[in-house]
Protein backbone atom coordinates (compact mmCIF):
# COMPACT_ATOMS: atom_id res chain seq x y z
CA UNK A 1 0.00 0.00 0.00
CA UNK A 2 1.66 3.13 -0.68
CA UNK A 3 1.64 5.83 1.69
CA UNK A 4 0.19 9.09 -0.01
CA UNK A 5 2.11 11.95 3.16
CA UNK A 6 4.85 11.34 5.48
CA UNK A 7 5.00 13.67 8.22
CA UNK A 8 8.10 13.81 10.35
CA UNK A 9 7.34 12.88 14.46
CA UNK A 10 9.34 15.71 16.56
CA UNK A 11 9.46 15.24 20.42
CA UNK A 12 7.93 18.74 21.62
CA UNK A 13 11.07 20.21 23.63
CA UNK A 14 9.64 22.08 26.79
CA UNK A 15 12.32 24.95 28.17
CA UNK A 16 13.83 24.38 31.30
CA UNK A 17 11.23 25.02 34.59
CA UNK A 18 13.16 28.16 35.09
CA UNK A 19 12.36 29.54 31.80
CA UNK A 20 8.92 28.19 31.81
CA UNK A 21 8.31 30.29 35.14
CA UNK A 22 6.29 33.48 35.11
CA UNK A 23 8.47 36.53 34.66
CA UNK A 24 6.03 38.42 37.22
CA UNK A 25 6.15 35.70 39.79
CA UNK A 26 6.71 37.23 42.84
CA UNK A 27 6.21 40.37 41.78
CA UNK A 28 2.80 41.51 43.03
CA UNK A 29 1.54 40.23 46.60
CA UNK A 30 -2.22 40.05 47.80
CA UNK A 31 -3.36 42.33 50.43
CA UNK A 32 -4.90 40.18 53.66
CA UNK A 33 -7.80 42.55 54.59
CA UNK A 34 -8.96 44.06 50.87
CA UNK A 35 -7.76 41.21 48.96
CA UNK A 36 -6.08 44.00 46.13
CA UNK A 37 -3.17 42.77 44.24
CA UNK A 38 -0.32 45.11 44.86
CA UNK A 39 3.18 46.14 43.26
CA UNK A 40 5.88 44.87 45.58
CA UNK A 41 7.52 47.77 44.63
CA UNK A 42 4.52 49.81 45.66
CA UNK A 43 4.50 48.07 48.98
CA UNK A 44 7.74 48.72 49.74
CA UNK A 45 7.80 52.08 49.12
CA UNK A 46 4.53 52.82 50.77
CA UNK A 47 6.51 51.02 54.19
CA UNK A 48 4.37 47.64 53.35
CA UNK A 49 1.23 49.14 53.78
CA UNK A 50 -1.71 48.59 51.34
CA UNK A 51 -2.11 51.29 49.21
CA UNK A 52 -5.64 50.65 49.19
CA UNK A 53 -6.86 49.97 52.60
CA UNK A 54 -3.55 50.84 54.81
CA UNK A 55 -3.51 47.26 56.14
CA UNK A 56 0.11 46.99 57.61
CA UNK A 57 1.80 44.26 56.48
CA UNK A 58 4.91 43.01 59.07
CA UNK A 59 8.34 45.76 58.56
CA UNK A 60 11.53 43.58 59.03
CA UNK A 61 13.81 44.70 62.44
CA UNK A 62 15.92 46.90 60.24
CA UNK A 63 13.36 48.44 57.82
CA UNK A 64 11.76 49.56 61.35
CA UNK A 65 15.12 51.06 62.70
CA UNK A 66 14.71 53.45 59.34
CA UNK A 67 11.19 54.16 59.52
CA UNK A 68 11.63 55.17 63.78
CA UNK A 69 14.87 56.42 63.75
CA UNK A 70 17.10 59.58 62.16
CA UNK A 71 19.28 58.93 59.13
CA UNK A 72 23.13 59.09 60.49
CA UNK A 73 25.43 56.90 61.93
CA UNK A 74 23.85 54.59 65.13
CA UNK A 75 25.93 52.67 67.23
CA UNK A 76 23.99 48.34 67.71
CA UNK A 77 24.40 47.12 71.27
CA UNK A 78 25.33 43.66 72.00
CA UNK A 79 25.11 42.64 68.65
CA UNK A 80 27.56 39.56 69.22
CA UNK A 81 25.03 37.90 71.47
CA UNK A 82 24.17 34.35 70.02
CA UNK A 83 22.07 31.75 71.93
CA UNK A 84 23.29 28.65 72.33
CA UNK A 85 21.61 25.28 72.55
CA UNK A 86 21.99 24.55 76.32
CA UNK A 87 19.12 21.61 76.11
CA UNK A 88 20.40 19.69 72.79
CA UNK A 89 16.41 20.67 71.83
CA UNK A 90 15.51 18.87 69.06
CA UNK A 91 12.03 18.18 67.19
CA UNK A 92 11.68 17.69 63.47
CA UNK A 93 15.27 19.78 63.70
CA UNK A 94 18.04 20.40 66.28
CA UNK A 95 17.71 23.48 67.49
CA UNK A 96 20.96 24.22 66.30
CA UNK A 97 20.38 24.06 63.11
CA UNK A 98 17.64 26.42 62.87
CA UNK A 99 19.59 28.81 64.94
CA UNK A 100 22.87 28.75 62.27
CA UNK A 101 20.17 28.95 59.56
CA UNK A 102 18.27 31.92 60.74
CA UNK A 103 21.49 33.89 61.57
CA UNK A 104 22.84 33.36 57.94
CA UNK A 105 19.34 34.09 56.48
CA UNK A 106 19.43 37.39 58.28
CA UNK A 107 22.36 38.56 58.39
CA UNK A 108 21.81 38.72 62.90
CA UNK A 109 22.76 36.71 65.42
CA UNK A 110 19.02 36.30 67.81
CA UNK A 111 15.73 38.40 66.67
CA UNK A 112 16.52 41.64 68.39
CA UNK A 113 18.67 44.49 67.66
CA UNK A 114 19.48 47.12 69.78
CA UNK A 115 20.68 50.54 68.68
CA UNK A 116 21.55 53.91 70.23
CA UNK A 117 20.44 56.79 67.37
CA UNK A 118 18.21 59.63 67.52
CA UNK A 119 14.51 60.10 66.89
CA UNK A 120 13.82 63.31 65.32
CA UNK A 121 17.13 64.58 66.65
CA UNK A 122 15.74 63.35 70.50
CA UNK A 123 18.75 60.46 71.89
CA UNK A 124 16.68 57.38 71.99
CA UNK A 125 17.81 53.65 72.45
CA UNK A 126 15.50 51.63 70.32
CA UNK A 127 15.00 47.67 70.28
CA UNK A 128 13.27 46.02 67.33
CA UNK A 129 12.14 42.22 67.09
CA UNK A 130 12.61 40.31 64.05
CA UNK A 131 9.64 37.73 63.57
CA UNK A 132 11.73 35.99 60.61
CA UNK A 133 14.19 34.94 63.15
CA UNK A 134 12.25 31.65 64.88
CA UNK A 135 9.15 33.85 65.16
CA UNK A 136 10.70 36.43 66.77
CA UNK A 137 10.84 34.25 69.70
CA UNK A 138 12.03 35.14 73.63
CA UNK A 139 14.87 32.49 74.57
CA UNK A 140 18.18 33.97 76.83
CA UNK A 141 19.43 36.44 74.23
CA UNK A 142 16.45 38.17 73.84
CA UNK A 143 15.49 38.34 77.34
CA UNK A 144 19.38 40.06 78.23
CA UNK A 145 19.65 42.46 75.09
CA UNK A 146 16.58 43.68 76.30
CA UNK A 147 17.62 43.66 79.91
CA UNK A 148 20.83 45.38 79.10
CA UNK A 149 19.18 48.31 77.00
CA UNK A 150 17.05 49.02 79.96
CA UNK A 151 19.70 49.53 81.75
CA UNK A 152 21.56 51.13 79.15
CA UNK A 153 19.00 53.60 79.37
CA UNK A 154 18.16 53.77 83.07
CA UNK A 155 22.24 54.58 83.25
CA UNK A 156 22.15 57.20 80.61
CA UNK A 157 18.49 58.71 81.60
CA UNK A 158 17.69 58.20 77.27
CA UNK A 159 14.17 57.16 76.74
CA UNK A 160 14.04 53.18 75.25
CA UNK A 161 11.55 52.42 72.64
CA UNK A 162 10.93 48.81 72.17
CA UNK A 163 9.22 47.36 69.24
CA UNK A 164 7.90 44.06 69.70
CA UNK A 165 6.94 41.68 66.65
CA UNK A 166 7.19 38.39 68.85
CA UNK A 167 5.17 34.25 68.91
CA UNK A 168 6.53 34.55 72.49
CA UNK A 169 8.85 32.45 74.39
CA UNK A 170 11.23 30.56 72.73
CA UNK A 171 9.94 26.73 73.37
CA UNK A 172 13.58 25.42 72.68
CA UNK A 173 14.98 26.99 75.57
CA UNK A 174 12.92 25.57 78.24
CA UNK A 175 12.44 27.71 81.58
CA UNK A 176 15.48 29.52 80.97
CA UNK A 177 13.50 31.24 78.16
CA UNK A 178 10.29 31.42 81.01
CA UNK A 179 13.17 33.07 83.64
CA UNK A 180 13.06 36.02 80.60
CA UNK A 181 9.81 37.41 81.78
CA UNK A 182 10.93 38.34 85.18
CA UNK A 183 14.28 39.37 84.79
CA UNK A 184 12.85 41.81 81.71
CA UNK A 185 10.24 43.00 84.40
CA UNK A 186 12.60 43.62 87.32
CA UNK A 187 14.86 45.83 84.99
CA UNK A 188 11.80 47.87 83.94
CA UNK A 189 10.88 48.37 87.21
CA UNK A 190 14.44 50.04 87.74
CA UNK A 191 14.01 51.68 84.78
CA UNK A 192 10.60 53.13 86.53
CA UNK A 193 12.49 53.78 89.57
CA UNK A 194 14.74 56.22 87.51
CA UNK A 195 11.85 58.00 86.00
CA UNK A 196 13.63 57.22 82.30
CA UNK A 197 10.46 56.52 79.89
CA UNK A 198 9.75 53.88 77.63
CA UNK A 199 7.23 53.45 75.04
CA UNK A 200 6.67 49.83 73.70
CA UNK A 201 5.11 49.62 70.27
CA UNK A 202 3.41 46.44 69.63
CA UNK A 203 3.17 44.99 66.30
CA UNK A 204 1.67 42.21 64.66
CA UNK A 205 1.33 39.81 66.62
CA UNK A 206 2.74 40.07 70.22
CA UNK A 207 1.83 36.85 72.04
CA UNK A 208 2.60 34.65 74.63
CA UNK A 209 5.42 35.36 76.58
CA UNK A 210 6.97 38.97 74.95
CA UNK A 211 3.00 40.00 75.85
CA UNK A 212 3.25 38.88 79.48
CA UNK A 213 6.16 40.74 80.58
CA UNK A 214 7.73 43.77 78.80
CA UNK A 215 5.39 44.46 75.59
CA UNK A 216 2.75 45.98 78.30
CA UNK A 217 4.67 46.95 80.77
CA UNK A 218 5.52 50.46 78.77
CA UNK A 219 4.98 54.27 80.46
CA UNK A 220 2.73 54.10 77.14
CA UNK A 221 1.79 51.04 75.25
CA UNK A 222 0.81 51.99 71.94
CA UNK A 223 -0.15 49.68 68.57
CA UNK A 224 -0.01 49.35 64.96
CA UNK A 225 -3.32 48.96 63.53
CA UNK A 226 -4.74 45.69 63.54
CA UNK A 227 -1.85 43.70 65.33
CA UNK A 228 -2.44 40.44 66.63
CA UNK A 229 -2.29 41.35 70.45
CA UNK A 230 -2.61 38.44 73.30
CA UNK A 231 -1.25 35.58 75.44
CA UNK A 232 -3.09 32.63 74.10
CA UNK A 233 -4.25 32.34 70.86
CA UNK A 234 -7.74 33.00 69.75
CA UNK A 235 -8.46 29.51 68.79
CA UNK A 236 -7.09 27.86 72.54
CA UNK A 237 -9.21 30.08 74.32
CA UNK A 238 -11.83 28.97 72.14
CA UNK A 239 -11.54 25.60 72.59
CA UNK A 240 -10.60 25.89 76.08
CA UNK A 241 -13.84 28.15 77.20
CA UNK A 242 -15.93 26.43 74.20
CA UNK A 243 -17.16 29.45 73.41
CA UNK A 244 -17.02 32.18 70.40
CA UNK A 245 -15.12 35.22 70.56
CA UNK A 246 -15.93 38.05 69.65
CA UNK A 247 -15.53 39.60 66.30
CA UNK A 248 -12.22 41.45 66.73
CA UNK A 249 -10.80 39.56 69.70
CA UNK A 250 -7.33 40.38 70.49
CA UNK A 251 -6.85 42.79 67.68
CA UNK A 252 -5.32 46.18 68.61
CA UNK A 253 -8.71 48.39 68.16
CA UNK A 254 -10.01 46.15 70.54
CA UNK A 255 -7.90 45.79 73.06
CA UNK A 256 -7.84 49.77 73.18
CA UNK A 257 -11.66 49.78 73.23
CA UNK A 258 -11.25 47.71 76.64
CA UNK A 259 -8.41 49.78 78.04
CA UNK A 260 -5.52 47.76 77.62
CA UNK A 261 -3.72 50.13 75.03
CA UNK A 262 -3.04 53.85 75.69
CA UNK A 263 -3.43 54.22 71.64
CA UNK A 264 -3.27 52.56 68.41
CA UNK A 265 -0.94 54.51 65.96
CA UNK A 266 -0.98 54.94 61.83
CA UNK A 267 2.34 53.88 61.15
CA UNK A 268 3.07 56.76 58.79
CA UNK A 269 2.46 58.76 62.22
CA UNK A 270 4.21 56.64 64.59
CA UNK A 271 7.81 58.70 64.94
CA UNK A 272 6.20 62.31 65.26
CA UNK A 273 3.76 60.35 68.21
CA UNK A 274 6.71 59.13 70.54
CA UNK A 275 8.72 62.22 70.23
CA UNK A 276 5.92 64.09 70.60
CA UNK A 277 5.06 61.24 73.96
CA UNK A 278 8.66 61.99 75.01
CA UNK A 279 8.82 65.60 74.88
CA UNK A 280 5.51 65.11 77.49
CA UNK A 281 7.04 62.81 79.54
CA UNK A 282 10.60 64.51 79.82
CA UNK A 283 9.29 68.38 80.01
Amino acid sequence: MTTWFKRDRKAIETPPEEERRVRTEGLWVKCDECRAIIWKKDLEQNWQMCPKCDYHFRLSAAKRLELLLDEGDWIEHDAELASSDPLGFVDTRSYSSRLHDAQQRLGMADAIVTVEGQMNGRGVICCSMEFGFIGGSMGAVVGEKVTRAMELAAEKATPLVIVSCSGGARMMEGVISLMQLAKVSAAAARMDERRVPFISVLTDPTTGGVTASYALLGDLNIAEPGALIGFAGPRVIEQTIRQKLPKGFQRSEFLLEHGFLDAVVDRRELKSYITNAFDFFLA
